[in-house]
């Protein structure tokens, strides 16, 4: 067995807990609260940048196959027209906040400091998230419902 084996099979793993994550939500529009912020940054912070960016990028994939893996689906569509919704952003900002966090992580381990981390991930995420949406709702609109009801809850 190779060395790789114990790492796929860790990757498969973290791709059903975002999954899982994805399923508990309460529906807000067009954004729903889930878990899954908070899994990618515990993903990252137990297994590093490398693990946890091939996990996302897995679940991604997945659900750009047509999986019913995000939020509300398949009820809310699936695939990449699913992707290229309001919440898509979000999804690209989660490879982004894997590879920060789990980088920076694996360099400073005081909890004050992971802390700090973990807000820099949630940021990351934040990012892409808010230019996606205000594609579909303008700026102010994107940070009314894409930050503002997430921001206490990220903390």
């Amino acid at each position: 067995m190779s060395r790789t084996w114990p790492h796929a099979r860790l990757v498969v793993l973290g791709s059903l807990l975002l999954t899982a994550s994805a399923k508990i939500q309460v529906p807000f529009w067009p954004v729903p609260a889930t878990l899954q912020t908070g899994v990618v940054l515990f993903l990252a912070l137990v297994m590093g940048p490398r693990l946890a960016l091939a996990t996302v990028a897995l679940y991604l994939a997945q659900g750009a196959m047509g999986l019913p893996v995000f939020a509300g689906t398949p009820a809310k569509g699936l695939g990449l027209a699913y992707m290229m919704g309001p919440t898509g952003g979000y999804m690209l900002g989660w490879l982004f906040a894997a590879a920060f966090v789990g980088w920076a992580a694996g360099r400073w381990r005081a909890p004050l400091a992971l802390f700090a981390i973990c807000l820099g991930g949630v940021a990351l995420n934040y990012l892409p998230g808010v230019v996606w949406l205000a594609t579909f709702t303008g700026l102010e609109g994107a940070v009314a419902m894409g930050v503002v009801p997430f921001i206490l809850g990220d903390v």
